[in-house]
């Protein structure tokens, strides 16, 4: 049996990021319950360098309807990163899942070889999608879901392992 492009792609990237908004919530009890100005979280990083919770989340939706609509060979939108708050930051993660949401498996199927182009700022970086899909877009998604969750929990907030992976799949 083959896993087909929309299968590694589009179920994976919905369920990263549901686990996201669970552990999310999970931050914002945490900071209504010990009367923790939220912003103490949402800006918060574990290293000077790297980006703050806000960011992380963002770039985690990006990678996800980013690589959704380029596998389909549709329009990527641009969403501007203005989300300051844990609700702001759910809306983000609702906005993307509900995007995702309406690509249909044929659009995606058969993009393994579809060229993808991105450019960056480091310069231009070419992939056919399956490429593009495991080694690029997956390591990403899952660095920056990472990230969050342990800018959270480095802040105290109890997150453990199942918050982030999610009930077993059957």
């Amino acid at each position: 049996m083959t896993l087909s492009m929309y299968a590694a792609s589009v179920p994976v990237f919905r369920r990263a990021l549901t686990q996201l908004g669970a552990v999310l919530k999970k931050g914002e009890a945490f900071a209504a319950a010990r009367k923790i100005d939220p912003a103490v979280l949402t800006n918060g990083r574990l290293a000077p360098d790297m980006f703050p919770l806000t960011q992380q989340v963002q770039i985690a939706s990006d990678h996800a309807k980013g690589a959704t609509a380029r596998l389909a060979g549709a329009d990527v939108p641009s969403w501007a990163d203005t989300e300051v708050s844990f609700e702001q930051l759910q809306a983000r993660i609702a906005r993307t899942l509900a995007f995702i949401a309406e690509f249909k498996p044929a659009q995606i199927e058969g993009s393994e070889a579809r060229p993808i182009t991105l450019a960056m700022r480091s310069g231009t970086l070419n992939f056919t999608g399956q490429d593009y899909l495991l080694g690029f877009v997956l390591p990403n998604l899952f660095f920056h879901c990472t990230a969050a969750y342990l800018i959270l929990r480095h802040n105290g907030v109890e997150v453990g392992k199942r918050d982030f992976l999610g009930e077993p799949l059957h």
